[in-house]
């Protein structure tokens, strides 16, 4: 025991002891120091130094062994005490080499400003007294056989007193860095885990799984046993499509991957922060029935974190002509694939990705590095990402969110929610026919009151005074990409212009983020033929009305390329303020 201790010697008191005269005799200062080694209690350390009192103890008892056995991890409380009033130094450290297959180290440093480092940390604030630091130590025992840690301390009065055994290694913290050990950690109280033997799901009514990544909230759904990867999938309906014509012979060939995994300004990928750098090659899809039922290992995997309340698809096919959905009360449909409904795309991080704050709450979510921009005041908002939120316009209506850069020179933006007045959702009628115009009803709306009520002279300075509006026809089975193109990806020749308009069918951000219950039916910009027009239902459904029906209104618009980011992160709960740079 006594090697594991502060190896003091007569020769090293000696040589301390002659470095403290020349000290002071160069320095001209007093100074004193005694090191004796003290008492052992039981297995129990504890040295003084000086006027210092440190006594080790794992587990809130004496001794200082940790003993973990075959295939386990174990985490063992460890206080270090101090009841004087002296800074001082410190380093854990163990006996000799680790097993293979055995990792330990530090998870927090409780009282402390930071964590122990190879120079040490200074226990306690000079003039203090009665300090008491609490450590936890986990260790990881992946090998066949128990193994026993012998823990030592190392104590300095000053910081270049302060050297490893020779025989020992300082503790290094254990990380919980990458998305897999977050995830896998503590998914609170209403969430657990559950192995299949490939991949581990994370599950329950409500774990601590939510990431926020490129403007849109996540929810981590399983790790890869083997590769590490986190497979994701987002919290809300980011839009609303058909899947198919019809007949697919796979998720490949289908309307859904190709709005998936689009990367040009109109598609969901095209629009993802650095996708490279954080997702596998193997892009984006959406979630299989078995990965959706698998979230709740109860009675139902209805009351599971994957429902959302509101209609989405699955990856998953029933025939050639049907594919399995979501409904709003977490049960399951099996819709025509001319259908459309809710997209809620699904990723796998790469392994490498790291978390660098959050706890995976929902008002704290994970986030990731190469993510987690600061101090972003004076930012263009065209550098920015499609979901981010932005404080725009008055009172109830102010919070906005990023579509796209579509003009690519400003930022194409839409209000959160349909607009409201005294906290109940408005409502207009789309015109006497489908075509959208700055003279229609809602474009008389937007391009009228809109922007003298809801908007003030401060945010109407900030929008392009003319937007080119697409209005392609979009048929029930055909692509979402006709709202804007021919068949032969020309731009359509149905345009028209107005400063303030709406959302498309099948565009980003044109669909619901809140469940059925909170929130309402809004006009698209789409003609769904000549005589109605396509609308996203409360359920996050698209279907098509007559435009003499009264439904609530989305309005969106392109900004100047010279607004610029003031303050915010472009979260919800800290949406960027902007301003004309």
């Amino acid at each position: 025991m006594k090697k594991l201790l502060l190896e003091t010697s007569f020769s090293k008191i000696y040589i301390v002891v002659m470095m403290l005269i020349t000290l002071l005799i160069v320095g001209g200062y007093f100074s004193y120091a005694m090191f004796t080694v003290s008492k052992e209690q039981g297995n129990a350390i504890s040295i003084i130094t000086g006027n210092l009192v440190y006594d080790l103890e794992v587990d809130g008892s004496d001794g200082n062994t940790l003993t973990v056995g075959a295939g386990e991890t174990k985490e063992f409380t460890v206080t270090l005490s101090n009841p004087n009033n002296r800074i001082a130094r410190f380093n854990f450290y163990y006996e000799g080499s680790l097993p293979d297959g055995v990792t330990a180290g530090y998870i927090t440093g409780e009282g402390l400003n930071t964590p122990p480092s190879e120079v040490g940390t200074n226990l306690e604030t000079s003039g203090t007294a009665g300090s008491s630091n609490i450590y936890t130590i986990r260790v990881k025992n992946e090998s066949s056989s128990n193994v026993i840690i012998t823990l030592g301390v190392q104590v300095g009065l000053d910081y270049n007193d302060l050297t490893l055994p020779s025989n020992g290694y300082l503790f290094e913290e254990i990380k919980k860095e990458t998305v897999a050990d977050y995830v896998l950690d503590d998914q609170g109280p209403k969430g657990d885990i559950y192995d299949d033997g490939i991949d581990t799901f994370i599950t329950g009514a409500d774990p601590n799984n939510y990431i926020w990544y490129s403007g849109k909230l996540w929810r981590a759904v399983s790790v890869n046993n083997e590769a590490k990867t986190v497979k994701l999938v987002t919290q809300w309906n980011i839009s609303t499509i058909n899947y198919y014509s019809g007949y697919p012979t796979n998720f490949e060939e289908s309307y859904m991957e190709e709005w998936l995994n689009d990367t040009t300004v109109d598609g969901f990928l095209g629009n993802l922060r650095d996708y490279e750098n954080f997702i596998v090659t193997d892009a984006v899809g959406l979630l299989n029935m078995y990965e959706y039922q698998t979230s709740y290992r109860g009675t139902s995997y209805r009351n599971g974190y994957l429902n959302n309340g509101l209609y989405w698809w699955t990856l998953t096919l029933n025939s050639s002509t049907r594919g399995w959905g979501i409904r709003s009360d977490g049960g399951t449909i099996d819709s025509g694939m001319t259908s459309a409904s809710g997209v809620r795309p699904s990723i796998n991080l790469k392994s490498s990705v790291r978390i660098v704050e959050g706890d995976g709450t929902l008002d704290n979510p994970y986030r990731l590095e190469g993510d987690n921009d600061t101090d972003l005041s004076g930012t263009p908002l065209s550098s920015r990402y499609s979901g981010e939120y932005i404080r725009f316009g008055n009172e109830e209506n102010n919070l906005y969110r990023i579509v796209s850069h579509e003009n690519g020179i400003g930022t194409k933006i839409t209000s959160t929610e349909p607009l409201k007045s005294s906290g109940e959702f408005i409502e207009s009628a789309f015109g006497n026919d489908v075509t959208f115009s700055n003279i229609n009803t809602i474009g008389t709306f937007l391009n009228g009151e809109y922007l003298t009520s809801y908007v003030d002279s401060t945010y109407n300075n900030m929008i392009e005074d003319s937007t080119t509006w697409y209005l392609g026809t979009v048929r029930r089975g055909s692509s979402y990409k006709l709202a804007k193109y021919t068949t032969d990806n020309t731009l359509t020749s149905m345009t028209t212009e107005a400063k303030v308009g709406l959302l498309r069918y099948g565009e980003l951000m044109a669909g619901q983020f809140d469940r059925v219950d909170n929130n309402t039916y809004y006009w698209s910009l789409t003609p769904y033929s000549t005589s109605v027009v396509w609308g996203v239902w409360s359920n996050a459904e698209a279907s098509s009305g007559n435009p003499s029906n009264t439904y609530g209104v989305r309005p969106s618009m392109n900004l100047k390329s010279n607004v610029v980011i003031t303050d915010g992160d472009g979260t919800k709960n800290n949406p960027f303020t902007i301003e004309l740079g």
